[in-house]
């Protein structure tokens, strides 16, 4: 189940964002004195330009016309030095701070349980990884330097302005009210379309993934122009986003502008009037007009920041949605060692959201520990959802599962899933070595020989052994540069090498030739000696050497026993045995 997404204030989403800059303070608050003294530099400008006019051009000072030319030299060379410092300071903050969320967040999805990933399209959650935390960055480092730098900039200007002409600076306050307002009509825009963005984004990222994995089917079925259609969709829906974005943003600054050109023609007017009575000399009127102008670039700056402000608090949301998602529920206390391997089913019950059927139906049903229990039925049986049980990958409805006389949840995840070795019809390699992919996880302490031992179990060291660089190769995304049979005995000398005393084979022989399949069935029957066994099965002549078969049908038992048992009681599993037969006679 999903956590539902709480509404959260635009304050506390960003004071929660800074939470992430804090670590960093120390470098933080070094690019903030940087921007204070960048700051400060900028009333000294028109500060400077008083005594330049009035002593150099008016009362011709030696001593001013001597010191002026360094001063102003030395104001831009600790301005440099400030903002360089500011600007590279700021960027490492940033940087770290989209490291560390996305560390967070990978933490995360390795967290998260099975069914959220059932519900989650693969390709938002990598969008999520790879995008939305890029649009964060500008809103914790960036914005926070602007706004610190310019508000100190222009609270500096004003309140030199007010120093040399009170009435005129005034003046400049009428504007505020009115660019408040605008700035605010278009942050709820621009947030608004940044969740577009990303939520189209995160499409883009999905038709990607699935083109490129399933390039082959899209090759044979001539699909090229099907997928090059969704994406030019999906591109479109970004671009048209981004255009409203952009003119969201590109409406703020004309008209925040608009309205200073008001108050600055005003002002010029005033200003003019006032010099003409001698009320202030040619350096206050030039100093004045100064620092009126340079008000106009940090103001456009706070206005302009809006932009990525907005849309890194809707990228901030959706960072937060994912991390705030629940974890895998590990109520566990209990660790157990090796287990024996006795695994019981007790009135088990499933139900999926939304299905209007039960994919488990009252299942009872006890494994001996070395007993090797295979489970057959039609698709949609349960099979697949009983041996799901067995690692808590889902939990029951109803009933319980028990491992050793443990309610399984009662065991800590981690004792409960060292026990059990799980193959999969659907084999997952890494690309990484073919030595990485048997010690995997857990096991990669490994010594090189008894990797080497697993493979040999696994009849798989002849073909390792005729590979470029042996165990050493690497074997491409999902193991792309093996056949599948060679990918099977690699996911099968995993299990292997693990040794749990309890397994899950779902279909592990499915993909192998019959010379394969020969050879590792021999492998897997050594394997399953006193091991507690789960086999899923759809070609049921790989399970006939099974203890017992139990035979499901809707999500109930319907018939158990040994396979001559079974076909000499002529029900369920006879018809299944006789259909597969003739479709194998039929293919011969």
């Amino acid at each position: 189940m999903n956590t539902p997404p709480r509404t959260i204030s635009s304050t506390e989403l960003y004071l929660r964002l800074l939470r992430y800059v804090a670590p960093h303070k120390h470098v933080l608050i070094v690019a903030l004195l940087g921007a204070v003294v960048v700051a400060l530099t900028e009333p000294a400008l028109p500060a400077i330009m008083k005594p330049l006019f009035d002593g150099v051009f008016v009362d011709r000072d030696a001593a001013i016309i001597r010191w002026m030319p360094l001063i102003i030299i030395g104001l831009f060379v600790v301005r440099g030095i400030a903002e360089y410092t500011a600007s590279y300071c700021m960027a490492w903050v940033g940087n770290r701070l989209v490291m560390d969320l996305r560390t967070r967040m990978f933490a995360r999805l390795l967290e998260l349980p099975t069914p959220y990933y059932d519900e989650q399209a693969s390709g938002n959650l990598i969008s999520k990884l790879t995008y939305d935390v890029t649009q964060v960055t500008a809103a914790a480092t960036s914005v926070l330097t602007v706004i610190f730098k310019d508000s100190l900039a222009l609270i500096g200007l004003l309140g030199w302005m007010l120093w040399l002409n009170w009435k005129l600076t005034l003046l400049t306050l009428v504007m505020t009210p009115l660019i408040v307002v605008i700035v605010r009509l278009i942050s709820i825009r621009l947030r608004n379309t940044s969740r577009s963005v990303q939520d189209a984004m995160g499409e883009v990222t999905q038709v990607i993934q699935e083109t490129i994995e399933g390039q082959k089917v899209v090759k044979l079925y001539g699909g090229q122009a099907y997928e090059a259609s969704r994406f030019d969709v999906q591109t479109n829906r970004v671009r048209r986003f981004m255009m409203k974005q952009a003119a969201a943003a590109a409406t703020s600054v004309p008209f925040v502008q608009l309205v200073a050109a008001c108050a600055l023609a005003g002002m010029v007017y005033l200003a003019t009037q006032e010099s003409g009575t001698g009320a202030i000399t040619v350096g206050g009127f030039v100093s004045f007009m100064t620092a009126m102008l340079m008000l106009t670039a940090p103001l456009k700056r706070i206005t302009s920041v809006n932009e990525p402000l907005q849309r890194g608090l809707a990228a901030a949301e959706s960072v937060f949605a994912l991390i705030d998602q629940a974890g895998e529920p590990d109520p566990g206390t209990v660790e157990i060692e090796r287990a024996r391997g006795e695994i019981r089913f007790e009135n088990v019950s499933v139900r999926y959201d939304g299905a209007s059927q039960p994919a488990l139906d009252g299942v009872t049903l006890t494994i001996a520990p070395g007993e090797t229990v295979a489970l057959v039925g039609a698709s949609g049986a349960g099979k697949t959802t009983m041996a799901n049980l067995v690692p808590c990958f889902y939990r029951p409805t109803s009933g319980r599962v028990m491992l050793d006389g443990h309610d399984l949840a009662t065991l800590k995840l981690a004792s409960l899933r060292a026990n059990i070795a799980l193959v999969s019809q659907d084999v997952v390699l890494f690309n990484d070595t073919v030595a990485a992919n048997i010690a995997y996880g857990s096991m990669n302490g490994a010594s090189e020989a008894q990797i080497t031992a697993a493979a040999d179990a696994a009849h798989a060291t002849e073909f390792i052994r005729q590979m470029p660089q042996g165990f050493a190769t690497l074997v491409g995304e999902n193991g792309v540069k093996l056949s599948g049979g060679q990918r099977q005995r690699l996911a099968i000398a995993r299990a292997l090498l693990k040794n749990a005393p309890v397994l899950v084979l779902d279909e592990a022989t499915s993909a192998l030739d019959s010379e394969s399949e020969r050879h590792v069935q021999a492998a897997l029957e050594v394997l399953m000696q006193g091991r507690s066994t789960l086999v899923i099965a759809h070609r049921l002549s790989t399970v006939e050497k099974a203890h017992r078969i139990v035979v499901l049908d809707q999500g109930r038992i319907a018939e158990v026993g040994t396979h001559r048992e079974l076909l000499d009681r002529g029900g369920i599993y006879t018809k299944l045995y006789r259909i597969q037969f003739a479709q194998h006679d039929k293919a011969h």
